[in-house]
């Protein structure tokens, strides 16, 4: 773990919706509702991306301790914001990078136009052109999901509930807000994640479900890749044509 990386506690529970309301409730008179989630939250698209040897998604079944991911990450189907991720994790901890892109850069990387990234005034962008060269790095799974965001003034911490999450098929165009939806949760179900970088006042704490439900392991991308598997399975139906 690198000095000048500063990683975040990430702890995730699989709740039920009767179960969030209840836990909004009582964080309401301690948490804020994020200044970006209006109507109560905003919609989150996530375009993943896999090396030749699919490592993202073997290693987070293979339960390695150290890992990361690359991701374009769009809000509300919206081009205002774009952003490039890598997320890295170390156990229960978590640290993440961004860039920022435009949407014609998006579609020269669909296109697997990756010479433009080299000379990418962002260093993740140039490291990201390695990987996709290097490593045969391509667009793989994209997970949609609704969130509400919570946050604490005083500190780091933030709560989000993420709902309806569900895998985008059909292309993996974005900004298409039309896409087809596979949902990956069984009825009722939302995933809640808790962040913090040094520590989670107690108030929190108190509110938050038993540690029994603590570290499920849930991951919103192996949902959506395990349910769109079969997209990209029994090639060798084509290798004859």
């Amino acid at each position: 773990m690198s000095k000048s990386e500063r990683y975040r506690n990430e702890w995730k529970y699989l709740i039920d919706t009767a179960q969030k309301e209840l836990i909004c409730q009582r964080l309401s008179p301690f948490l804020a509702l994020d200044k970006n989630a209006r109507d109560g939250g905003y919609m989150i698209r996530s375009l993943y991306f896999e090396d030749y040897y699919k490592s993202a998604y073997e290693e987070k079944d293979a339960g390695v301790l150290r890992r990361k991911k690359y991701r374009i990450r769009i809000y509300n189907c919206s081009d205002k914001v774009i952003k490039l991720e890598r997320k890295k994790k170390f156990g229960s901890y978590i640290f993440k990078e961004d860039a920022s892109l435009t949407r014609e850069e998006v579609y020269r990387i669909l296109d697997g136009d990756y010479g433009f990234l080299l000379t990418h005034p962002e260093p993740l962008c140039r490291e990201f052109y390695v990987e996709c060269v290097s490593n045969v790095m391509r667009p793989r799974t994209i997970v949609d999901y609704d969130r509400q965001p919570w946050t604490l003034e005083e500190g780091t911490v933030r709560i989000t509930f993420d709902m309806d999450v569900r895998a985008a098929i059909g292309s993996f165009d974005i900004f298409d807000p039309t896409l087809p939806v596979l949902p990956v949760l069984e009825p009722g179900k939302c995933v809640m994640e808790v962040k913090f970088t040094e520590f989670l006042p107690q108030v929190v704490r108190e509110i938050l479900p038993d540690r029994a439900s603590e570290f499920t392991a849930v991951s919103k991308y192996v949902l959506c890749y395990e349910k769109t598997e079969y997209m990209n399975s029994f090639k060798y139906w084509y290798e004859n044509e």
